[in-house]
């Protein structure tokens, strides 16, 4: 199912357009530049909205932000609607404060997005409207025990917003509104480097920007490949090596994945 989405990034090498948080910024250029895709990060306002238009995907992520960096983002997204250009939220940290949460919610209401990308907590504050949530580090996870529950839970928050929801974590749920995909790649050393769901949402901005008309399968190939690429780069780990190592080992791993790796290595079931 994935393979061919795969090679259309490869092949395509869409332009996507991140407004991203200065933690994670070169990881996620760096990871953009590893899966095909092409990376530009502007977030002033007087030039954001023209950078949108001439790119084939946007993502936001609401990392380290700012008054200044807000306008740009609604501004951002408002292009790329009139254009039809993928849009991908990201919003780190939803709950944790109120000009987090606010400005999330400001985004949802002025811009529709093709993917929602957090985890447990986040999505479940944008899914309520409303803050204190934990945020960035949940420790709220989908488990055997909540996995029906949080099944209803993104689908119902697909279906209000039009977007795909991808929610993250020891098992990640993608939905459309109707289709849930329970996705079962990954490992928990992916949990040592920072970023690696800030790398996601720019993963999935450049699989939906290489595949249009395809956000359920392109925002569930993303999180496959990120997970299986974390699978991937924990296997070559010697005994020396640490976190340090896993993080360069899984910037080689998306760099070097094969749509026949990705077809064989996706660990899914559809429901």
């Amino acid at each position: 199912m994935f393979a061919p989405l795969l090679q259309n990034l490869r092949d395509r090498r869409p332009l996507v357009h991140a407004i991203t948080n200065y933690v994670t910024a070169n990881d996620c250029a760096n990871l953009l530049l590893a899966c095909g895709a092409s990376p530009i990060m502007a977030d002033e306002p007087d030039e954001a909205p023209e950078i949108t238009a001439h790119a084939a995907g946007l993502v936001l992520n609401l990392g380290t932000l700012h008054r200044t960096t807000i306008p740009a983002m609604v501004a951002c997204g408002k292009t790329a609607n009139q254009k039809g250009i993928p849009v991908v939220l990201d919003p780190v940290g939803a709950g944790a404060s109120q000009l987090r949460t606010a400005t999330a919610l400001r985004l949802l209401r002025e811009v529709q997005f093709t993917v929602i990308r957090g985890n447990l907590s986040e999505v479940e504050t944008l899914a309520r409207g409303q803050g204190g949530a934990p945020g960035v580090d949940s420790t709220q996870r989908v488990t055997a025990d909540n996995l029906d529950a949080c099944c209803a839970l993104v689908r119902d928050f697909a279906h209000r917003t039009g977007a795909v929801v991808a929610l993250s974590g020891a098992v990640d749920l993608v939905s459309d509104g109707q289709r849930v995909f329970i996705i079962r790649n990954g490992h928990p050393m992916m949990r040592l480097v920072t970023g690696t769901g800030c790398q996601l949402s720019c993963l999935a901005g450049a699989f939906a920007a290489a595949n249009p008309g395809q956000p359920l399968e392109a925002a569930a190939a993303a999180v496959c490949a990120m997970g299986l690429c974390g699978e991937m780069a924990h296997a070559r780990l010697g005994p020396l090596d640490g976190s340090g190592s896993y993080r360069t080992y899984l910037m080689d791993a998306i760099c070097r994945l094969t749509p026949d790796q990705l077809e064989k290595g996706a660990r899914y079931e559809l429901r």
